[in-house]
Formats: structure tokens, sequence, C-alpha cells
């Protein structure tokens, strides 16, 4: 690739500048790969989509929008088309590890390799209404942090979504005719490997524990590609007191002047902070007589009847509180947004309380992290656990909770990790373990044996602490199949105090 070809490419930083032409390879076809695409498209640059696989529909869709494609699973086969089309630009889906012979290729002949965000950022003034970015990221609780962000926004009459590693494609978001006021991006550790130079207005860390080791390498690049979210932030930097490493990483970034840091955490803030007095939320980041007092946002109590007061939840509304209020949003819309917010689905959702027991899925839970972060919930648990650990030792998570381990149900096509962490910290602790022949029985096998070991007062909770692709097509589908066992063996009639829990 010549020196010029690739100063072109580095100078369109603008929706309006010319991409005409512009030969573009798009790695990866997923709901990612597919926005990318068309909007390169509609710029009028000559796009190249290789994948392994892909839903047909999207596939099909590439021809109609004028994109041309590869569909090959063998990875050489790839690069030999890759090199025939000689791209100016490859635009990576998040999924691509750095070593991706593909990614390789480019990169060692000078390429400009970027991944979504960093083309989104580029593209951000397609309408005369730019939107603010607020940049999320975490081991655990992104996805519920920007909803309630987004929610708190919207609440406060601005025009905002949750974009990004929540589903919904950035790109898709910026082509909006109307425009936004704010997108609160949620950010992977994929992606912020490519972020490339942006600029948010607002960024936050809610917590950092390993995962994804096996993409990254390790843990150091793990937390780095985390800290990444802070680079060039213009308002708050957002960090969480209870968990050190957030703080360093703010302490250690190349921020826009002015930025201030904003710490959150359930103990009791001091200026520039939020967190929890006599059981009310409150903020003393943006109260402006924050060294003396602290604005109230809504009660502990409140969020117990809305099934929001798990201490990892208080957390997520905390930080998004901080975000919502760098943008000016009054506590009044905080607690109207916070108390009218529903959760999703397969995130610490109760599916039926029978007979004194609760059975709640988690399936989101697929790091230790995130896992860890439940079963601090329940002071008696049946644990249904397993699947892809992504290269985690899980025999911390298993020492910490051992004492609230009423029993242990293990899943997953590989279940030596579990076992070997179980046999070492939780000996005692009653265990099944669910042969893994039969995906399609599964979740009710293992219902059955959650089902012998549960006693009234107990929570059987799906909390995997692994990915779930060994036997699922996702999370959800994983979370699905768990409801609709649980609702086969038991039966849908609930206990009478069953609403009240959810």
């Amino acid at each position: 690739m010549t020196a010029e070809a690739r100063e072109r490419v580095l100078a369109l930083g603008s929706w309006h500048d010319d991409w005409t032409g512009l030969r573009v390879a798009v790695l990866g076809l997923g709901v990612t790969g597919f926005s990318v695409a068309d909007t390169l498209v509609e710029l009028g640059a000559r796009v190249r989509v290789i994948f392994g696989q892909a839903d047909e529909e999207r596939q099909n869709l590439l021809d109609v929008i004028g994109s041309e494609s590869l569909l090959e699973p063998d990875t050489d086969a790839q690069l030999v088309d890759l090199i025939a089309f000689d791209p100016e630009l490859v635009v990576v889906s998040p999924g691509y590890r750095p070593d991706h012979p593909l990614t390789r290729w480019a990169e060692e002949r000078g390429t400009v390799v970027w991944g979504d965000i960093q083309l989104a950022w580029r593209l951000r003034d397609k309408t005369e209404r730019i939107a603010e970015w607020i940049s999320v990221t975490g081991t655990n609780g992104k996805t519920t942090t920007s909803q309630l962000t987004a929610h708190m926004l919207v609440a406060g009459g601005l025009r905002a979504a949750p974009v990004g590693n929540i589903g919904v494609p950035v790109l898709d978001a910026l082509r909006d005719p109307q425009g936004y006021d704010a997108l609160v991006v949620e950010l992977s550790s994929f992606q912020l490997h490519r972020l490339g130079d942006i600029s948010p207005h607002a960024s936050v860390v809610l917590n950092v524990a390993d995962d994804h080791l096996d993409w990254h390498g390790n843990a150091r690049r793990y937390r780095t590609a985390k800290a990444r979210v802070y680079e060039n932030t213009k308002v708050a930097c957002v960090y969480n007191r209870m968990d050190a490493a957030t703080e360093q990483m703010v302490q250690e970034a190349d921020v826009v002047e002015g930025a201030r840091a904003i710490s959150f955490g359930l103990d009791t803030p001091g200026p520039s902070g939020f967190g929890i007095v006599d059981g009310i939320l409150c903020d003393r980041g943006f109260h402006e007589d924050r060294r003396n007092s602290a604005l109230e946002l809504v009660t502990v109590d409140e969020l117990a009847e809305h099934g929001l007061a798990a201490p990892h939840l208080l957390q997520n509304i905390l930080a998004a509180a901080a975000l919502a209020r760098s943008m000016g949003v009054e506590p009044a819309a905080i607690r109207e947004a916070v108390l009218g917010f529903r959760m999703d689905a397969h995130r610490v959702e109760t599916v039926l309380v029978r007979d004194g027991i609760t059975w709640v899925d988690d399936s989101k839970a697929t790091n230790a992290h995130a896992a860890t972060a439940s079963l601090r919930a329940f002071p008696r648990v049946v644990w249904v656990l397993g699947g892809l650990f992504k290269g985690v030792d899980i025999a911390e998570l298993v020492r910490e909770h051992a004492p609230r381990l009423a029993g242990l149900v293990v899943i997953g096509v590989d279940q030596s990790e579990a076992v070997a962490a179980i046999e070492r910290h939780a000996p005692d602790v009653p265990r099944f373990l669910v042969d893994p022949g039969d995906t399609e029985d599964t979740m009710l096998r293992a219902v059955r044996y959650a089902a012998s070991i549960a006693e009234r007062g107990d929570t059987v909770l799906l909390a995997p602490a692994a990915a779930s692709m060994d036997q699922f097509t996702d999370y959800g589908d994983r979370g699905r199949r768990f409801q609709a066992a649980v609702q086969e063996f038991l039966g849908g009639e609930a206990d009478d105090d069953s609403a009240a829990q959810r």
C-alpha cells in the first residue's frame, strides 16, 4: 500500500468527506459487520465483506445494498481473497483477535485497520445534531449501566440511546436523520482494543476482573484495553471507589484539560463522589455546595420495592447517575428514570418462587465477576455453573462463595475446570455433573438436580461464570432454556409472594 493511499484514508474524518471508490474490506458479518458495510456503501465506497458464517438474511441483504462478499470458513482462502481485493482500509468486527491472520497481514503491509467504533467516531457528523458520546465499560454491569444512563438522559429531556456492544451498532444510530443529543456507547474489551482517537463527554470503567484472557493473551493486556475508555475524556471520568484499579486508570489517563475524576461507591461519598448516606443515594459530584452537603437522588427502600437494591445494581445506578449528571440531568429526573426502569431478561431475573425456593436466571453472568455479584445477593444458593471459562481460573470464585453454597450443578461440555475448583475449595458441598451429551435436555436435568438439593429459603441460581457457546447459541438461549425447564419441571404457578420478589 502506498504512503499516499494511506494518507488519504487517515485524512477521512467526516461523513461529508469523499469516501467514493475507497476499497474497504469488512471482516465479519454479524450485526456490527453488516452496519459497517451498509454505512460504507451509502458513502460510495467499494465494500467487500469477508466472513466465515452469517445468517442468511444478512447475507442476502449484502446483495441488496450493493456490497461484494465472500462466505468462506477457511482462513487461508479468506486471506487469498483479501490479498486479491487489495484493500485501502480494513474494518474489523469486534470478535477478531489481534493476531488473526487477516488483520496481521493488513497491518504488516501498512494498510489502515480500524474497528467499528473508530469509524463511527469519524462519521458522527452526518446530521447537524452531533451527539455527545458517553463511554461505558467494565467486566460486569455494562449493559445495565448503559441502559440506565440512557433512560436517565431521556427523562432529563435529551434525545439519547444506548448503543455499541449492547446490541445496536453505533453506525446505525448515527444515520438516524433526527440525530441524537447523546449516545451511551457500551464498549467491550474487544472494541476498546481498536478504539482509536475518540473523545467522549464522560466515561466509566465500572469494575475490572480477569476476563477474555484467551482473546487478549494476558490480564495486563485486558486491563490496558479497558483503561483506554478514559483517554481524551472531556468532562467526567467516573470510577469505582471499591475497585482501586479503576482509580489508577483515571490517574494515568491522558484526558482533556478540565475533566474531573468522579467516584461512586456504596459508602459515604466525599466531594466529587456519588454514594449512600443513611439509605439515600446521593450526589456530591455535581452539586455546587458539594463540600458541605449532598443532593438526594433516590432511597434504597424505594429501589428495593422495584427489585433494584442488590449491591451490584446500586453501583450501576450510582455510576449511571454520575454520567447523567455530567450531562446536566436533574436529580428529580434521575429518580423518575430509576423507579421506572426494568432489568433486561436473563439478568438476575426471578423465574419462579415455589415452596419457598426462588429460581433465578442470571444467564448473562458470563464471567466470574458477574457471577460473584449475583452470588453475593443471596444468603444460601444452589449454584448452576459452567460453560466456556475463556481462560479464567474460577477457583477463587468457588473458594469465596463456598460458605453460602447449598449445592452445585455443573453444566458445560468441559467440566474439568469447575470440578477441580470444587474439589479443592468446596469438597463437602453436594454436587451433580450434567452429562453434556444431549444439549436439548441439559437444563431440564440441571433443574431436576437442583430441585433435589434445594430447601425452603434457598435460591437456585443460574450464574454460569462462563460463556455459553459450547452448548447454546448465546446467553439468551441458555437463559430461555433454563426458564423453560423450571416451568416444565415445577409447573407455571408460583407462590403468592413470587411477584413481590421479581
